[in-house]
C-alpha cells in the first residue's frame, strides 16, 4: 500500500492552553462562510475544508476545561513517515518568537474559543493533510487524537502571486479554474463543430479521485507541490498504455467491451469509476483524454484549457515532413504513402512558471495525455512551453519537438521513379498542417483562435528564422522548392448532412498564356479523424483541357448510397485530387475533408411529467421524445447536456442553458 498523505501538525503556545489535555479541546475544520469563498473553493462538494496554498485560512479551537483525559497520541499516522525536512510534517506556531514554515497567528480569542489564522507556504505539497492541535502544558505537549473529519485539502493557488501557477487575469482564472462546463472543438478548420463537455471538477469524489491518480502512480509526496512534475506525471497516468492509468484508447470502431468515446459527455463518471474500480476505463480518443486531463488540472487548482489543432501531424521520425508518394502519372501510391495527418487533435494547455527554463518561457504549457509516442520511456507529452514552440527553442524540456512538428510540418508530394525507386519532391504544401489552433473564449461560448501563439504567419521572415532554429536542434525538413505549377486547383468548402447526395467541385485556373491539358486522379475515401483510410468509395480520372488565362470547373456527383454503408464514426470523407500537366510535367494537388453534419438533439427543460418511451427504435423520418428527471445540486447557471450514440450514428449532441434558482 502507498504511504498515506502527510499530516499537518499545529503547535500552539497560549496562556489559556496550560494544563489542558487533548480531550479537553476540539478543532473546527469544516467548510464555512469565511474560508471557502475567500479561497474560491466554495463550489467543491465536500465535507472537508479545502483551501489554496499561499493564502491564509482560519480554524477555531474550542476548550472545555470540564474534561480531564491525559492519554497521549501517536505523532505519525499509520502507513506514513512524515518528516519536517521533506515538508511532509509542518509544525505551525502562533508564538511570535518561534519561526514556522507556514505562518500562524491568533486572529481572535473570545471566552474558550480561539480563532487561528494559518498561511500555507506558496510552494507547499498539494494534497490531503491530517491536522492536529498540539498544546504546551506543564505536563508536556498534548496533541489531539486522529480525526478524519479534520483532514484538510490544500490546492494550487492561481490567485497567489507566490504560487508557480499564479495567473494574473481574472477572466482566464474564472474560465480555466472555476468553469465546470466547456466546449471542445472538432471537425475541419473551415467547418468547425462543437462538442459540449461537463468537466465536473467540483463534483463529489472527484478531488479524491485526482489525488488517487497520483497515489496510483506512486508519485513521491515531496513532488506533489511542483506543478511541472504533477502535470508531467498526469500526462502519463491519464492513459493506460504502460501504467494502468485512467483511460484505454480505442480507435478501432469496436467498443463492445466498453463505452464508445463519442458517448461520454463528462469527466465525473470516468474518474469515479477509475478510483473505485482501480482499473482503466474503456474507451477514449484524443478529446476524451484532453477533457479528463482538464478536469484533473482544474480540480487541483492548475489553470487549464483544452485546445484543438486542425490538421495535426503525427511526427515519429524527427522530421518536419508528411510524405505523399505519387506514381509517374501523378496518382497517389497508397501502398507507399504511410504518413497520415489527423483532421484535428486535442491536447491541453496548463499555466505555470518554468524556473527550469530561461526567463520568458513560462505561461501556457502544452501537455498531452493521448498515447502517441513515448517520452523518457512512457507514453506522455509535456509540459512544453508554447513560447518555446513558437520561437523554435525545441531543445527545452519536455517534448517540444513533437508538439512543434504537430503544427509546423510540411506536406511533401514525391514523384517515384518506377525504374530505380528514387523520390523527387514535386510539390511542398507548407500551409496545410497546423492550419488553426483554437480554444474557448473565457466567459463566452465562442471560439478563440490562438494559432499565433504557436507559430508566426506562414511565409514571414520570423517563420523562416524559427524553422532554421528548429533545424539546429535536429528537426529536418524538405529543402527543395519545386516550381509552382501554372495551373491552380481548388476544392471549395462543402457543408453536407449525413445521408445527402452532393456535388464535388474542382476549380481549375490556367494562369499561363498557353493551353493546358491535365490528367486528373480524384479519390474519395471514408477516413477516421486520425486521417487513416477506412475504404475508398469514389475514384475518377477526368482529363481537363484549359484555355489560356481561363478558369474551368469540373463537377462530380457523390451519391449517399456510395458512402453511407462505408461510414465510420465521426463521418469524415477525405477527397484528394492530384494531376499532371501534360505540357510541363508539373504536379497539381488539392485536399478536402468533409465532415458530414449529424442531426442535433433538441433539449428543453421544464416541470413535466416523467415518462419513458417503450422503444428506442427511431425509424427513418421519425422522431423520438425522451423525458428524464433530475435534481439540481446547487443554485446558479448551468448546462444540461444530452448525447445520442449508437453504432449507426455517432456524436449526436444537444444542450440547454438553464439557471437553477435557490
Amino acid at each position: 500500500s502507498l504511504p498515506l498523505p502527510p499530516p499537518l501538525t499545529l503547535s500552539l503556545s497560549h496562556p489559556l492552553f496550560l494544563s489542558l489535555s487533548p480531550a479537553s479541546l476540539s478543532l473546527s475544520l469544516s467548510p464555512d462562510e469565511v474560508n471557502t469563498p475567500q479561497h474560491s473553493t466554495h463550489l467543491y462538494a465536500s465535507d472537508h475544508l479545502i483551501v489554496r496554498r499561499g493564502q491564509e485560512f482560519q480554524l477555531k479551537v474550542t476548550f472545555d476545561p470540564s474534561k480531564t483525559c491525559h492519554s497521549s497520541c501517536s505523532t505519525n499516522p499509520p502507513g506514513g513517515s512524515p518528516q519536517f525536512s521533506k515538508g511532509t510534517y509542518i509544525p505551525v506556531s502562533v508564538a511570535k518568537d518561534r519561526q514556522s514554515p507556514w505562518a500562524g497567528r491568533v486572529v481572535d480569542s473570545t471566552d474558550n474559543v480561539v480563532t487561528v489564522g494559518i498561511t500555507p507556504a506558496p510552494d507547499c505539497i498539494v494534497g490531503k493533510w491530517r491536522t492536529y492541535v498540539a498544546v504546551v502544558t506543564p505536563y508536556g505537549i498534548r496533541r489531539t487524537r486522529r480525526d478524519e473529519s479534520r483532514d484538510l485539502y490544500v490546492l494550487f493557488n492561481p490567485w497567489a502571486t507566490g504560487d508557480s501557477v499564479f495567473l494574473d487575469d481574472d477572466d482566464e482564472r474564472e474560465e480555466c479554474v472555476l468553469n465546470e462546463v466547456g466546449v471542445i472543438y472538432h471537425g475541419a478548420y473551415d467547418d468547425v463543430s462543437e462538442r459540449p463537455w461537463n468537466f465536473g471538477q467540483f463534483d463529489y469524489g472527484v478531488l479524491d479521485a485526482c489525488l488517487f491518480i497520483m497515489d496510483k502512480a506512486a508519485m513521491p509526496i515531496t513532488n506533489r507541490g511542483d506543478a511541472i512534475k504533477v502535470a508531467r506525471k498526469a500526462s502519463a497516468m491519464l492513459n493506460s498504455h504502460d501504467d494502468d492509468g485512467v483511460l484505454v484508447g480505442n480507435w478501432s470502431g469496436d467498443y463492445t467491451y466498453g463505452v464508445a468515446p463519442t458517448s461520454w459527455t463528462g469527466s465525473t463518471e470516468i474518474l469515479l469509476n477509475y478510483s473505485s474500480s482501480k482499473t482503466p476505463v474503456c474507451y477514449a480518443q484524443c478529446w476524451v483524454y484532453a477533457a479528463v486531463f482538464n478536469t484533473f488540472l482544474r480540480c487541483l487548482g492548475i489553470p487549464a484549457r483544452v485546445v484543438t489543432n486542425f490538421y495535426s501531424a503525427h511526427d515519429n521520425d524527427g522530421n518536419l515532413k508528411t510524405d505523399v508518394i505519387l506514381d509517374e502519372n501523378g496518382r497517389i501510391d497508397k501502398h507507399r504513402t504511410k504518413d497520415s495527418i489527423w483532421n484535428y487533435h486535442c491536447w491541453n494547455e496548463c499555466y505555470m512558471s518554468r524556473p527550469d527554463l530561461p526567463q520568458g518561457f513560462g505561461g501556457w504549457q502544452a501537455v498531452d495525455a493521448t498515447p502517441q509516442e513515448t517520452s523518457d520511456g512512457m507514453y506522455r507529452c509535456g509540459p512544453a512551453s508554447v513560447q518555446a514552440i513558437k520561437h523554435g527553442q525545441i531543445c527545452f524540456p519536455f517534448d517540444a519537438p513533437f508538439v512543434f512538428a504537430e503544427v509546423n510540418s510540411d506536406v511533401v508530394f514525391y514523384s517515384r521513379n518506377p525504374r530505380d525507386g528514387t523520390l523527387e519532391p514535386v510539390k511542398v504544401n507548407s500551409r496545410h498542417v497546423g492550419r488553426m489552433v483554437v480554444t474557448k473564449v473565457p466567459g463566452q461560448d465562442a471560439r478563440h483562435d490562438i494559432t499565433d501563439q504557436y507559430k508566426f504567419p506562414e511565409g514571414s521572415p520570423e517563420e523562416r528564422t524559427v524553422l532554421e532554429k528548429a533545424e539546429e536542434y535536429g528537426c529536418h525538413r524538405e529543402k527543395a522548392t519545386p516550381l509552382e505549377a501554372d495551373v491552380e486547383l481548388d476544392m471549395p468548402l462543402m457543408e453536407v448532412r449525413v445521408g445527402d447526395d452532393f456535388e464535388l467541385k474542382l476549380k481549375f485556373n490556367n494562369t499561363s498564356d498557353q493551353a493546358r491539358t491535365v490528367d486528373m486522379y480524384v479519390s474519395g475515401n471514408v477516413v477516421y479523424y486520425t486521417g487513416v483510410t477506412s475504404s475508398e468509395f469514389l475514384f475518377k480520372t477526368p482529363r481537363v483541357i484549359l484555355d489560356p488565362k481561363k478558369a474551368e470547373k469540373q463537377v462530380m456527383e457523390v451519391r449517399s448510397q456510395d458512402y453511407m454503408r462505408k461510414l465510420v464514426e465521426q463521418a469524415n470523407l477525405h477527397f484528394i485530387a492530384t494531376g499532371k500537366v501534360k505540357e510541363t510535367g508539373q504536379i497539381i494537388t488539392s485536399m478536402r475533408v468533409v465532415t458530414l453534419h449529424t442531426p442535433k438533439l433538441s433539449v428543453e427543460v421544464g416541470n413535466i411529467i416523467l415518462h419513458t418511451p417503450n422503444s428506442l427504435l427511431i425509424t427513418a423520418g421519425s422522431s423520438l421524445t425522451w423525458t428524464e428527471g433530475f435534481t439540481p445540486r446547487r443554485a446558479g447557471p448551468t448546462m444540461l447536456m444530452a448525447s445520442l450514440d449508437c453504432a449507426a450514428l455517432r456524436q449526436v449532441y444537444g444542450q440547454a442553458q438553464l439557471t437553477v434558482k435557490p
